[in-house]
């Protein structure tokens, strides 16, 4: 990947070698894995399966925030077992909420593909297209709330390097005599 990474513009390149950057592409292998499988359970739900489109929604998105959750240990280098309270609970939370986004974006597809008077490939290519929309969104907002929050990295508990500890002198100076000129 580093190979790729050189051959894009130099600002683009040096902002990829970021942290952040880093931290981005990795999500973006794990946003893909997600979407893939989401996108697979929502076509089988749909029309394997015949379910209503809130459910095949949630549904897809569950399996897709399964693989996700997975894989974004692996994008942050989180190793071992994770902090239930500090890590599970609140990406678990964080998924919810995009399965209500997902869930409501699928509702919508299938309405606007039944509006158009749709039917099998073209039916499927809305509904995941809207999907595929709305996964986009979440996958922004979730980064954010990821890279930011969830999966920070916790600043060391010592003084701030480059910070000194010693006292400062601070001169002493005669108060300002009242201008007479001022009402």
């Amino acid at each position: 990947m580093q190979k790729l990474i050189d051959r894009l513009p130099a600002a683009l390149a040096s902002k990829l070698k970021t942290r952040f950057g880093t931290q981005f592409l990795r999500f973006v292998l794990v946003a893909v894995a997600s979407l893939a499988t989401s996108e697979i359970v929502l076509g089988i739900m749909i029309d394997g399966l015949h379910e209503t489109a809130g459910i095949s929604g949630v549904v897809a998105a569950i399996g897709g925030a399964i693989v996700s959750y997975v894989l974004s240990r692996w994008a942050w280098k989180r190793k071992g077992r994770p902090n239930v309270l500090k890590e599970t609970i609140p990406f678990w939370l964080v998924s919810v909420g995009a399965w209500l986004v997902l869930g409501l974006a699928t509702k919508l597809g299938v309405a606007i593909a039944r509006d158009m008077h749709l039917v099998h490939l073209e039916k499927n290519l809305v509904i995941g297209g809207v999907y595929f929309l709305a996964n986009c969104l979440t996958f922004v907002l979730r980064f954010l709330i990821f890279h930011y929050v969830l999966f920070a990295e916790k600043s060391p508990a010592g003084p701030i390097e480059n910070e000194s500890l010693s006292p400062v002198t601070v001169s002493a100076s005669a108060p300002e005599e009242p201008d007479e000129r001022r009402p």
